[in-house]
């Protein structure tokens, strides 16, 4: 129930920025991280929240320590800080992403998680978040985003610009509202799927 009330809270606070009023459903966690490995690591995760993802990737086989946790609300960062005390826990703006050019000693992430609600910012927010989270992703790495809309979230012409292709991996009605993850990468050849 205290992940409900802080979702709520934060939700009245600014229901734009936090675009659901509950943690994403465990369903949709299984899915944003089926395809997550212990190789994969260092994982960033955009927008954890309470740590629903989170908690899905350290049952897929990271460790807390193999984890960057961005989280830009103040109770959500203590919350996780709390929950997730190895990981690293930086309470920022998602946007400013690139702007942290080594935030492994080890060099690049293998995949960045996203919970964030892309869908409800402007061109120029999702153009920080995707293009610094590509910064950081060493060759091979992939983008997961999920969406509550009918298609990728971030737009072709973002993604043309950027060199990425988006596919769909799957979705669930068992998450308020029903969702949809996307994986997001860098483009082999001139083909996109969307």
């Amino acid at each position: 129930m205290s992940d409900l009330g802080a979702f709520l809270r934060a939700w009245v606070k600014d229901p734009l920025r936090i675009a659901a009023v509950a943690p994403s459903s465990l369903a949709l966690a299984r899915i944003i991280t089926s395809e997550i490995t212990q190789g994969m690591a260092p994982v960033i995760e955009l927008g954890p929240g309470t740590g629903v993802f989170t908690r899905a990737m350290i049952a897929r086989g990271l460790s807390e320590a193999d984890l960057v946790l961005i989280e830009r609300e103040p109770e959500f960062a203590r919350m996780l800080s709390a929950r997730f005390p190895h990981a690293r826990v930086l309470r920022m703006d998602a946007a400013r992403l690139g702007r942290h050019k080594r935030l492994f000693d080890t060099g690049l992430a293998g995949a960045v998680v996203s919970g964030l609600p892309i869908l409800g910012m402007n061109t120029r927010q999702q153009m920080m978040i995707i293009s610094g989270a590509f910064e950081l992703l060493r060759h091979g790495g992939s983008f997961y985003q999920f969406t509550y809309g009918p298609v990728c979230p971030v737009p072709r012409a973002m993604l043309d610009r950027l060199g990425l292709t988006a596919r769909r991996l799957s979705g669930t009605l068992r998450n308020i509202p029903p969702a949809s993850v996307y994986k997001i990468s860098r483009r082999r050849d001139k083909t996109t799927t969307h």
